[in-house]
């Protein structure tokens, strides 16, 4: 669906049509899902509900176009999210702050092979290894597809810091072991592929 076909569903949700408003959750669940998934894990799908339920609840206080719409609902996820993440701390059952060390070696196509897998749990869970910073910008800038203006609103940044994060979430993909590894074999042949290639694109 197009983004003329979603300002028209946008349009039809304001003034109080559902079926606009489930033609947005047609467009806006599964890259929603992505990002969640590499922010709270399995608590994706409830932070997901969270997050369209506070959506239906405010619409009618929303004012923007499509690009805006996109931004308040990753924002609307976004804060789900955090209050997630203070839930489990509180709990003592935090698992998501992950670190990894920076690494020294840039390979861009590492980081593409990583970046054109998106739909499979295999790629989300590497994203995931990334601090948290980066790789909610990389998430939000590639899956989510929103510019860095956009992302920077999402994540109350400026879009210099947006840009650092995504470089840097980027060159720690390049040089991810597993990355590396696919590279590698995909660059051996055919017959030398390592059994995640043939995964198949995870559905959400």
């Amino acid at each position: 669906m197009n983004d003329g076909d979603l300002a028209g569903a946008l349009i039809s949700a304001l003034n109080g049509d559902e079926s606009g408003f489930a033609i947005l959750w047609q467009a806006f669940q599964p890259p929603l899902l992505r990002y969640l998934r590499v922010i709270v894990g399995e608590a994706a799908e409830d932070v997901a509900s969270e997050t369209w339920l506070q959506a239906a609840r405010d619409l009618g206080r929303f004012q923007g176009d499509l690009g805006g719409f996109r931004v308040w609902m990753f924002r609307i996820a976004r804060h789900r999210a955090i209050d997630d993440r203070r839930r489990l701390r509180r709990l003592g059952e935090d698992p998501y702050d992950l670190t990894v060390q920076d690494r020294l070696v840039l390979s861009p196509d590492a980081a593409v092979e990583a970046i054109d897998r998106l739909g499979t749990s295999w790629a989300l869970e590497v994203i995931g290894t990334l601090p948290r910073d980066q790789a909610e910008a990389v998430m939000l800038r590639v899956v989510a597809g929103l510019d860095v203006a956009q992302t920077a609103q999402v994540l109350g940044k400026r879009p210099g810091a947006v840009r650092i994060a995504a470089m840097r979430g980027l060159r720690r993909l390049a040089n991810h072991p597993q990355v590396l590894a696919r590279a590698r074999a995909r660059t051996s042949g055919p017959g030398s592929l390592s059994p995640v290639d043939s995964a198949q694109p995870e559905g959400v």
